[in-house]
């Protein structure tokens, strides 16, 4: 018998991997993934409706999951036909139960005989995360920007005093606006040091305003922004304290991330 020689065998092994190797590169197979099974989500059946994961926050009937701010009692805003208007002298909602990382969709409206410039035109604003009962936390700006001048990071779909919007995708005063918000929240050491900052991605009327934007910390009226360090939080809605007719709200859901 004639014997194969060791640098022959050598060729022929690497070959026959090699021949494995593009086999398993040609191999639609290789690269499928079967588990886990994604959980079925129903979709909403009508634009902007919640989906069947989502938790409704506001459905125009009642406010029993919100509460104020400042004290937790029962939140005060007025409820009439599907919709919440804001009660300036009762102060901010937030709430009742808390969340970390999520997608938020709310829908708001300035009325349509508003009054003001700048600042004073309609403006309340949507902390993502509460950490105080006043203006504490991290708040997207709502307010009239529709021919409206006011400094570019405090106008509508700014990360308040942080982030102007990409675009002023503002509607008219009178109509409804939406914003849908993927809000991905910071996370702290155990000494309170920031593990990763918070994010946030803002649709504004279906127009992206706010891509994958990082906070450098909570916003404030006057001064720099500060991480607090906290775990899960409220989502509320501001009663901003100018003079112009009070802004409502309708169609609010939440689809927890975490």
């Amino acid at each position: 018998m004639k014997r194969i020689g060791a640098a022959t065998f050598t060729l022929f092994t690497v070959a026959s991997l090699g021949s494995s190797c593009a086999l398993a590169q040609d191999d639609p197979k290789a690269t499928e993934r079967w588990e886990p099974v994604p959980k079925v989500v129903t979709p909403g059946a009508k634009e902007n409706a919640p989906p069947s994961d989502a938790v409704v926050l506001f459905d125009g009937r009642d406010l029993r999951g919100w509460e104020a701010s400042k004290d937790q009692s029962p939140a005060a805003w007025k409820v009439h036909d599907g919709i919440v208007t804001v009660d300036k002298t009762t102060g901010n909602i937030q709430t009742r139960q808390r969340f970390h990382s999520y997608q938020l969709h709310l829908e708001w409206q300035i009325p349509r005989d508003i009054t003001g410039e700048g600042q004073g035109r309609g403006n309340s604003g949507v902390f993502l995360a509460s950490t105080g009962p006043g203006d504490e936390g991290y708040e997207v700006q709502i307010m009239d920007s529709f021919e409206n001048a006011t400094y570019v990071n405090g106008q509508a779909a700014s990360i308040y005093k942080q982030a102007a919007p990409l675009v002023n995708a503002a509607r008219h005063p009178g109509d409804w606006q939406t914003y849908d918000i993927v809000w991905t929240a910071p996370v702290f050491a155990a000494d309170g040091s920031v593990k990763s900052p918070a994010y946030l991605t803002l649709f504004h009327n279906g127009v992206l305003v706010q891509n994958h934007t990082e906070l450098t910390g909570e916003t404030f009226y006057i001064g720099k922004p500060k991480y607090k360090p906290y775990t899960m939080a409220a989502i509320k809605l501001q009663a901003h304290g100018d003079h112009s007719q009070p802004i409502s709200f309708r169609n609010i859901w939440v689809r927890p991330l975490d």
